[in-house]
């Protein structure tokens, strides 16, 4: 059946998106709010993918649970090219490097909103009622994610963009 091809998709986008906050809030560290949130919404994140893998092994389709923890572990390279930019001064102010955040979190979470749609409906058309369960509960806060990017960035733009 092709809905391995949908699940490996909504597999691939939740690991992006976990590992992106978890970047983010450390980018953002003395932002406390932004810190805090990203830390928890990459929970929810994380969990969705375990979720996936466990739903895959029914397909008998190999996805990894951990692999946030991976793609983490890859994210040191770009913290370490952070720090050579920021040495030589080349790092945006920081109320502009959150928004430009925002926006590359709000297009992670919009990318697995969409994957969660395609991967409910091919549940649906497969007649599979626990994967549509694992779509149901996971999505909303995949949805909830994407939410908090817009709310947080109508917050900090006339800030950022007015000083």
């Amino acid at each position: 059946m092709k809905i391995e091809v949908a699940l490996r998709e909504t597999h691939d986008a939740e690991t992006d998106l976990a590992a992106e906050l978890l970047r983010v809030g450390e980018r953002h560290k003395a932002d406390h709010d932004v810190y805090h949130l990203t830390r928890t919404l990459s929970g929810w994140s994380d969990r969705h993918v375990h979720r996936l893998a466990e739903q895959a092994e029914r397909y008998e389709l190999d996805l990894d649970a951990d692999a946030v923890e991976e793609e983490q572990d890859r994210g040191v390279l770009a913290r370490v090219r952070e720090k050579g930019s920021e040495l030589l001064g080349q790092r945006p102010e920081p109320g502009l490097l959150l928004l430009r955040d925002l926006r590359e979190l709000h297009l992670a979470a919009a990318r697995a909103s969409l994957a969660w749609t395609v991967l409910g409906q091919g549940a649906q058309a497969v007649s599979d009622p626990e994967l549509l369960e694992t779509v149901t509960a996971c999505h909303p806060e995949t949805i909830r994610t994407m939410k908090w990017t817009v709310q947080k960035i109508k917050e900090a733009s006339p800030q950022v963009l007015a000083s």
